[in-house]
C-alpha cells in the first residue's frame, strides 16, 4: 500500500525531481544545433502496426513517470516538473535529434516503416536508461500484436510500480568526500574540417560482422571498445600525417577519446536517470607514431586503469563536490549558467579529439530476437569543435556503427571504415 501511495505521490502536479550531476550541465550550453538529443532505433523484420504501437505506449505510460517532465527555470538551479500528458508519437521525417521546443516532454518515440525510435534529451537519462524504456516499448508492442512473451524474460513490466532508486541521482547517491581531485588533462587535436551549412547534422550507418570485430578483439586480447577505440586513433593519426607542415605545427599532438561507461556495472543502482563517465585513452604523437598494435596496448592499459573504481569515485566526488559548493550553491542560475557553459568551452570538449560510445551487445534471450533485425544508437549531435562521434550498438551478429558529423568532409569515417577492412572485417554502409 505503501508503494501504491509513493506512486500516486508521483503523478501528482507537484511531483518534480532535481537535475541530476550530470544532467545540470545541458541547459546551459545545449541549443537549436547542439541539442544535448541522442536516438535508439529498433529496426523490426516486419512493418510497424501502428494501432499495437500507440496502445503500447498508452500501456506504459505510468510505469516511467520520471520521464514524464519538464525542464523548469528555478532561481538557483533548472529543475524537472511533472506533467501526466500523453506521449508523442510522431512520424519519423526529419533529421534524427532534433531539438526539444519550450513546453514539450524531453523524450518522444517515431516510427517510420519498420523502425521504431525513441529520442531522450541526455537532462533526462543516458544510453542506458533509455534502452530500458526502449525495450518496454517493443516488448509490450510484441504483446499487443498478440504475439507470445516468454514469462521469465527480464524487463521493466507496465505492471510493475517504479522503483524509488528508478528516480534518484545515483551520483549524489555513491559520492565520497574530500578525496583528491583527479589530474587535469591538456588540449588534444581536432578534426581541421569546414563546417556545414545549417542544418549541419548527418549520420553515416555501417554494419560490420560481430564475429569479425570479435576475432581481431580477441586476436590482440582486447574488448571490443578498446579495439573500436584504438581504429578511432588510427584514423585521426593518419588524418593528422596527410595534413600540410604548417597544419602539423599549428594541430596538437594528442589524439584523445572520450569513452562513456555505465556506471550502473561498477556501482550497485537501479537508477534510470544519467549514471555514466567518461575515461580518455590517448595516444601522443610527441612520442613518435603509432603502430594499431601499440595503440591496442596503450588504449587497454589506460582503459583498465581509468575504470577501476576508486578513480571513478575521484571524478563523481569531484563532479559533486562542485554542484554543492556554497558559493556556487548560492548564485543565481543565470550567473551559473554562464560558469558552466565557460567550462564547457574551456574544460570540456577542448580536452579531447573525439567520442564512441558503445552500448554493448542487446539481446531479449527469447525468440522475440528472431523479430528483429538490428539496432542503431545514434549520438548527440557534436559541437564545432569536435564536429564528428560515433555510436556504437550490437544485436546479433551485426555491430552497427552510427557517425554523427556536422562537417562536409567524411575523411575520419573512411579513414575508419580501411582501417576495419586493413584487417578483413568488411564494412556495409546502411541506409538509414
Amino acid at each position: 500500500m505503501e508503494e501504491k501511495q509513493t506512486m500516486l505521490n508521483r503523478q501528482h502536479p507537484d511531483f518534480w525531481m532535481r537535475l541530476d550531476n550530470a544532467a545540470k550541465i545541458y541547459p546551459a550550453v545545449q541549443s537549436e544545433e547542439l541539442t544535448a538529443v541522442f536516438r535508439l532505433s529498433c529496426i523490426l523484420k516486419d512493418r510497424i502496426k501502428i494501432m499495437p504501437l500507440l496502445k503500447a505506449v498508452q500501456l506504459i505510460e505510468d510505469r516511467f513517470p520520471y520521464y514524464k517532465v519538464k525542464p523548469k527555470r528555478g532561481f538557483f538551479w533548472y529543475y524537472l516538473e511533472h506533467h501526466n500528458e500523453k506521449i508523442s508519437v510522431v512520424p519519423d521525417v526529419t533529421t534524427p535529434c532534433r531539438a526539444f521546443q519550450k513546453g514539450e516532454l524531453i523524450f518522444r518515440v517515431l516510427v517510420k516503416a519498420n523502425r521504431v525510435s525513441v529520442e531522450f534529451s541526455h537532462i533526462l537519462t543516458d544510453g542506458s536508461g533509455a534502452f530500458e524504456f526502449l525495450k518496454t516499448l517493443l516488448i509490450t508492442y510484441f504483446h499487443c500484436c498478440n504475439i507470445s512473451i516468454p514469462e521469465k524474460l527480464s524487463f521493466l513490466s507496465p505492471q510493475d510500480i517504479p522503483l524509488q532508486e528508478e528516480f534518484e541521482d545515483a551520483y549524489s547517491s555513491h559520492f565520497q568526500r574530500n578525496l583528491p581531485l583527479p589530474k587535469n588533462t591538456p588540449k588534444s587535436f581536432h578534426l581541421p574540417f569546414t563546417l556545414n551549412p545549417v542544418p549541419r547534422f548527418k549520420v553515416v550507418v555501417a554494419m560490420i560482422p560481430l564475429d569479425a570485430v570479435s576475432k581481431s578483439a580477441r586476436q590482440n586480447d582486447v574488448s571490443i571498445t578498446v579495439f573500436l577505440v584504438s581504429i578511432y586513433l588510427m584514423s585521426l593519426q593518419n588524418i593528422y600525417n596527410r595534413l600540410s607542415k604548417f597544419q602539423k605545427r599549428k594541430s596538437r599532438k594528442i589524439f584523445r577519446i572520450q569513452v562513456p561507461i555505465n556506471l550502473r556495472k561498477i556501482f550497485p543502482s537501479k537508477t534510470m536517470r544519467n549514471f555514466s563517465l567518461f575515461v580518455t585513452p590517448e595516444i601522443d604523437l610527441r612520442l613518435g607514431q603509432y603502430t594499431l598494435e601499440e595503440t591496442l596496448k596503450t588504449v587497454h592499459h589506460l582503459m583498465q586503469l581509468e575504470t577501476d573504481k576508486k578513480l571513478m569515485n575521484k571524478i563523481i566526488s569531484r563532479n559533486v563536490s562542485a554542484e554543492r559548493n556554497l558559493l556556487l550553491k548560492n548564485t543565481p542560475l543565470f550567473i551559473k549558467s554562464l560558469i558552466l557553459y565557460f567550462t564547457y568551452k574551456v574544460a570540456g570538449t577542448s580536452r579531447y579529439s573525439g567520442v564512441i560510445t558503445n552500448l554493448g551487445k542487446v539481446n531479449f534471450n527469447s525468440g522475440l530476437d528472431t523479430l528483429i533485425d538490428h539496432f542503431v544508437f545514434i549520438p548527440p549531435p557534436p559541437n564545432k569543435t569536435l564536429k564528428v562521434n560515433c555510436g556504437v550498438l550490437g544485436f546479433g551478429n551485426k555491430l552497427i556503427l552510427s557517425f554523427g558529423n556536422i562537417t562536409n568532409s567524411k575523411e575520419l569515417e573512411r579513414e575508419f571504415f580501411s582501417e576495419l577492412m586493413k584487417l578483413n572485417i568488411p564494412v556495409k554502409i546502411m541506409n538509414y
